[in-house]
């Protein structure tokens, strides 16, 4: 009997569409799911006519796989994992390969890697992006793991992964859950990109009265420039065009404004709190979406607490400018906390292995954020491979002084009119955070020392000091 050159477990949407993607690249699958049920309708729909073999055991799953075995599970992230793991070690032979296609995180692949590593195995964690339409026609796919385990998955993965003009949309990432880390720091610029976008279209819309059909032409337009051609901003004009039939009103307006969130969006924070890297616009989108969430509460807070009463009185197209202007600057900034983040978890966690200009690359396609300027971030990296901040690269630091005015014109405004912009503020904050050479924390160091003898550094000499205060805190008590 022949084997199967590839096995999938799982068959929700994610994982229906890779294994019709594995086999149209020309290779034979296996596919499993708890619920026989799924195994069988995939086969009679949409696996009917193809290379597929129905398993409905994962030792039948496993027995129909030449080796060394590849197996990717599209399951839910956390425990099932485990649970998966557990069944299907004693199974498995040395040499077979364990991929975890799902968002997990990243520390828990790093366990899962030992774990599988000291019975011979292979654990593989391969962060996928694209949604459903770029599993079945080529995702952009982040592989981590042994170097062995990446040459033996190399042949597929290349074929399935979406295609540039510079290759396919996948690279080795680097050891143990740097696949996992590198998707979940690209979630945390989704969620940037999503909600300065989202400021973007409130102040289009709350500043200047534009309806869902003028919103279509701006983001349109948008989408036409090299700056913010991406894919995001092409999926955001076509909603506004989209009519609700129920209401006959633009369906966008009728969906709650309360946004949900799985949670890689909170671990791309924790770990830049853990590792000492400030992301504050992708933070700001965090928190957005965790404001947004207490709608009943905003709706009575609106009733109480009435906000500035004015209105914009400037010329309309050359506010839109700003905005697009004001929506790129705080796009390199979001784009640059998270690119600083990958590369400090890159020495600290991975040895240095991550590659940040080959990371940008294969974000150019299949992914929720491919973007045309991402050609921009990869030859900054390529350029200067030490470069610290994408603030520095030549043409978005020119480029930033270019359109900072307008940047902060739009932010006056939206502040004049009560209008919350989360993450074009925190954007800006990074900036003038990073380019001043002397912040006030000199104050804080002082507090610290003052309260709790916790030392500080001087300008003029080296080393660390202590001043007693205690005179100082003598009199501050008597007056």
């Amino acid at each position: 009997m022949s084997q199967q050159d590839f096995g999938l477990i799982g068959l929700a949407v994610m994982g229906e569409n890779l294994a019709l993607n594995v086999e149209r690249n020309g290779f034979s699958v296996a596919v499993y799911n708890r619920t026989a049920s799924k195994t069988d309708a995939f086969m009679a729909e949409r696996a009917s006519g193809r290379n597929f073999k129905a398993t409905y055991t994962l030792e039948e799953l496993v027995s129909s796989l030449e080796r060394p075995r590849r197996i990717l599970a599209m399951v839910k992230a956390g425990p099932p994992v485990d649970a998966l793991i557990e069944q299907l070690k004693p199974l498995l032979e040395p040499g077979d390969i364990l991929i975890d296609g799902g968002n997990s995180l990243y520390t828990d692949t790093e366990r899962r890697v030992k774990a599988m590593e000291a019975d011979g195995l292979c654990f593989f964690g391969m962060g996928v992006s694209g949604g459903e339409e770029g599993a079945l026609n080529g995702p952009s796919l982040m592989p981590g793991g042994s170097t062995d385990a990446y040459q033996a998955l190399e042949p597929i993965l290349t074929k399935i992964a979406a295609q540039v003009d510079d290759g396919p949309c996948v690279t080795y990432i680097g050891p143990g859950g740097a696949g996992h880390y590198v998707k979940m720091v690209h979630n945390g610029i989704e969620y940037g990109d999503m909600q300065l976008i989202a400021e973007a279209y409130d102040l289009l819309k709350t500043v200047l009265g534009l309806n869902h059909e003028q919103l279509h032409q701006v983001f349109s337009q948008w989408n036409t420039t090299p700056e913010l051609n991406s894919f995001l901003i092409e999926i955001t004009s076509e909603i506004f065009t989209y009519i609700d039939p129920d209401t006959n009103l633009p369906l966008v307006d009728v969906i709650v404004d309360a946004a949900a969130q799985k949670g890689t969006g909170r671990w791309t924070v924790e770990t830049a709190l853990e590792l000492g890297v400030s992301i504050p616009t992708i933070t700001a989108a965090v928190n957005a979406r965790i404001m947004s969430s207490i709608k009943a509460e905003r709706v009575a807070a609106a009733a109480a607490l009435p906000g500035p009463t004015g209105k914009y009185e400037g010329d309309t197209q050359e506010f839109i400018n700003k905005v697009r202007d004001a929506l790129y600057c705080s796009k390199i900034c979001s784009y640059a906390q998270g690119m600083a983040l990958i590369g400090k978890a890159s020495q600290e966690f991975f040895g240095g292995a991550l590659n940040l200009g080959e990371i940008a690359r294969i974000w150019k396609g299949g992914c929720i954020i491919r973007a045309g300027f991402l050609n921009k971030i990869k030859k900054a990296y390529d350029e200067n491979p030490t470069l610290p901040n994408l603030l520095l690269a030549p043409e978005f630091k020119q480029t930033i002084l270019d359109k900072q005015g307008a940047w902060r014109d739009v932010l006056i405004e939206a502040t004049r009119l009560g209008i919350a912009s989360p993450a074009f503020g925190a954007s800006l904050e990074y900036f003038d955070s990073y380019r001043r050479d002397r912040l006030p924390q000199n104050l804080t160091q002082a507090q610290r020392d003052f309260f709790g003898a916790h030392t500080y550094e001087r300008l003029d000499k080296p080393g660390s000091f202590h001043t007693e205060w205690v005179p100082i805190q003598e009199s501050t008590a008597e007056s």
